[in-house]
């Protein structure tokens, strides 16, 4: 992060290139809860953004001040509405340790430039928009929640949304003032709170989601579009919820970044046969199977490699190739300069030769 901005553009000023734009000025900054904080942002030379709503960008967040400071990619949501282009924001949760989320809300301020990626992802609202939606959230899944709640008014949609989300105590609630706003703004938009304590004031339904619960607040669920975001936990056993009531699976859409350790698969076991490849910041050579990513290989064998959606879309593990050659087919995390100038995403890369990987 360093200071400066240039918002001097005119009103005709170009659109936000993903491919060769990445710096974005912080124009403001405020907290929504104790632990979550919007940052919101314009393009370094003024740029619009051609978004949609459920999108996110990868930011590179330097861990320490000064030029040259290691730097770590997070993808965040956008909560601001896709059909504002001259700025975006997105929310962040603060989390215990995090070295990423705290460094944001210790460090940037107004007035400093970041480097991100973006706008990426297919978490966004159907088109045509159906008659009826259920936007479903927990914790820092209100992120993408919002932005389509925000875009679904300014676009005067005449959607019937139900907004629910489920979070610890009304104090955890992001955002609580806003929706109440576009819900007495539009009789077609209804908020639903479920916090797991009920202290402080709170008279709706209390605790966690259930089928129970979920059938009473939202008895035509079958008939409604369903996109969920949240904890791996809570998604699973809204999907549940989900399946039993009847909603269908082209109906049911959800994204989730859960950091949580990846389960072992059989993509995941050492390879005995295959092409080896060498990390060499760490003096390991592992075996790749032809058919594993570089990632579950050097899982299955102790090398530790940073990542996060392991599915090519946020970037986290990008790493440059030494020599080889890898088949790579991403889903937005990467540049196309990028791999032009010779980095891959370890996730979802498969070795066709012995290759050497600056890790």
């Amino acid at each position: 992060m360093k200071d400066g901005m240039d918002l001097t553009c005119d009103p005709a000023a170009r659109w936000w290139d993903r491919e060769t734009d990445a710096d974005l000025v912080c124009l403001a900054v405020h907290d929504e809860t104790p632990d979550i904080r919007t940052f919101t942002f314009a393009g370094a030379q003024g740029q619009s953004f051609a978004l949609e709503a459920g999108q996110y960008f990868t930011f590179d967040v330097p861990l320490e001040s000064g030029e040259g400071a290691a730097t770590e990619p997070r993808c965040y949501s956008l909560s601001s509405s896709a059909l504002r282009p001259r700025t975006i924001a997105v929310s962040v949760k603060r989390v215990p340790g995090g070295r990423v989320s705290n460094r944001l809300h210790e460090a940037l301020r107004v007035g400093d430039t970041i480097r991100a990626m973006g706008p990426s992802g297919a978490f966004t609202l159907p088109r045509p928009l159906p008659e009826k939606l259920l936007l479903l959230s927990a914790g820092s899944g209100i992120t993408p929640m919002i932005a389509m709640a925000r875009t679904l008014a300014d676009a005067a949609a005449r959607t019937d949304v139900v907004f629910f989300h489920a979070a610890r105590s009304l104090a955890d609630f992001a955002f609580a003032a806003d929706l109440q706003a576009l819900a007495r703004a539009n009789p077609r938009f209804r908020v639903i709170f479920l916090p797991e304590d009920g202290s402080g004031g709170h008279f709706g339904p209390v605790g966690r989601i259930s089928a129970e619960l979920l059938g009473a607040l939202v008895p035509d669920l079958a008939a409604r579009t369903v996109l969920c975001c949240g904890p791996a936990p809570f998604m699973a056993a809204a999907r549940a919820i989900g399946v039993a009531a009847g909603v269908p699976q082209a109906a049911w859409l959800e994204e989730s970044f859960d950091l949580a350790p990846v389960e072992s698969t059989v993509d995941d076991a050492p390879a005995k046969t295959g092409f080896s490849a060498t990390f060499s910041r760490q003096n390991r050579t592992i075996t790749v199977g032809a058919d594993q990513t570089l990632l579950s290989a050097a899982r299955a064998q102790g090398v530790v490699l940073p990542s996060s959606c392991a599915n090519g879309l946020c970037g986290t593990c990008k790493a440059r190739l030494v020599s080889g050659q890898v088949a790579m087919a991403h889903n937005g995390g990467i540049r196309q300069r990028e791999i032009d100038a010779g980095f891959i995403l370890p996730c979802c890369a498969r070795p066709l030769t012995d290759v050497v990987i600056e890790r």
